[in-house]
């Protein structure tokens, strides 16, 4: 458990101290966030504010996983490094995105089909790798069955043929697309995407304390987790966690960064592959409840356009909407943190209750 504490907290710190570090550069840069014109008016004083700070949530999250193997003496896992690249590919897609709106000076980046195609790109990758790696036990990073807060027993990969790994490559990737995108969306105020993260990534690193702890590697019994790393994916969660809580202090209202799609894409591919490598993958859907929630805003306003050329919200994510109705800004993302805290804390107990539950 060492090396998780040791991650949280240096992560904290690079993220604490490299941000106003790279604030600076920026600003030495002229690298700064261009607005809509079609958004809520309070936002154009954002205009010109540093963005693609989520280069450095990504390299504190990176750097701290290292650092606490290091100091811990452990080695990294096949499961831990995997959900860097995860991340690490998916910021990178997200970081072409910035730097072409900045450099630019317009509100496009990357076009749509592009960036769709770089995450697609990435998580196949991550999904074809995720099943190699087999441990002494046999086992992978990532397991070839649909997972609530376990594997179930529908099996995509169909014992081993290709069209049965093609559709578990095909899942994985909705699940990434579904996670990475939903953070975007939710990167709108101040500190509200980063905020939500913080809670995810804490939710995921209590779960992967508690499945070590309950591994049927260490402690075999009828409700064990087949998790073929659980401590070191604690350690990427506990990570994660730090270099939200460092970056926030800069981002929150009002923010002296943004994260951009460098950090919003990157997080949430991150929060894929902890719910995928943790087995946990239809339980993201509660965990992560508030980018699901923000989503879903956005697909009931373009159907509602499409089909009826009315608008459900007056403006699409969610999160606007609540702006453009009358809420302050501060209001709309504390409001907005309370909901992700309930998703997180509904996520943990439905967890928790099922080993009850099982055990008895």
């Amino acid at each position: 458990m060492k090396a998780v504490v040791a991650a949280g907290a240096l992560a904290l710190v690079f993220a604490l101290l490299g941000t106003p570090l790279f604030i600076r550069f920026l600003v030495r840069r002229g690298y700064g966030q261009f607005i809509r014109d079609d958004g809520p008016t309070s936002h154009h004083t954002k205009r010109g504010t540093p963005t693609m700070g989520g280069a450095v949530i990504l390299g504190a999250l990176i750097l701290a996983y290292l650092a606490s193997h290091l100091v811990t003496f452990t080695e990294p896992s096949a499961s831990g490094l995997l959900v860097l690249f995860l991340a690490g590919g998916l910021g990178l897609v997200g970081f072409l995105d910035d730097f072409i709106k900045i450099s630019r000076q317009r509100s496009l980046g990357l076009r749509s089909k592009q960036k769709l195609a770089g995450q697609a790109f990435v998580g196949i990758v991550f999904a074809i790798l995720a099943l190699q790696f087999p441990n002494a036990q046999g086992r992978t990073p990532a397991a070839p069955f649909i997972s609530t807060v376990r594997d179930t027993h529908v099996n995509l990969a169909f014992a081993g043929t290709v069209a049965g790994v093609v559709l578990f490559v095909v899942w994985a990737n909705i699940m990434i697309a579904g996670a990475s995108n939903g953070v975007n969306l939710t990167d709108g105020l101040d500190g509200l995407a980063t905020g939500a993260s913080t809670m995810v990534f804490g939710a995921y690193t209590l779960i992967s304390i508690w499945t070590y702890n309950q591994n049927c590697q260490t402690n075999p019994g009828i409700k064990c987790y087949e998790v073929r790393d659980s401590q070191d994916l604690a350690v990427v969660a506990a990570a994660g966690m730090g270099a939200c809580f460092g970056f926030l202090w800069w981002n929150a209202s009002p923010a002296k960064i943004f994260m951009g799609d460098t950090g919003s894409l990157g997080l949430g591919g991150a929060i894929a592959g902890l719910a995928i490598c943790t087995r946990t993958e239809l339980l993201m859907i509660v965990l992560a409840g508030l980018f699901v929630i923000e989503t879903l805003s956005v697909i009931a306003q373009v159907g509602s356009f499409k089909l009826t050329r009315k608008r459900v919200l007056r403006m699409a994510p969610l999160h606007h909407h609540f702006e453009l109705v009358g809420w302050n800004e501060i209001t709309v993302t504390i409001r907005f943190w309370i909901i992700a805290g309930l998703c997180a804390a509904a996520g943990l107990g439905i967890f928790y209750a099922e080993w009850v539950v099982g055990s008895q």
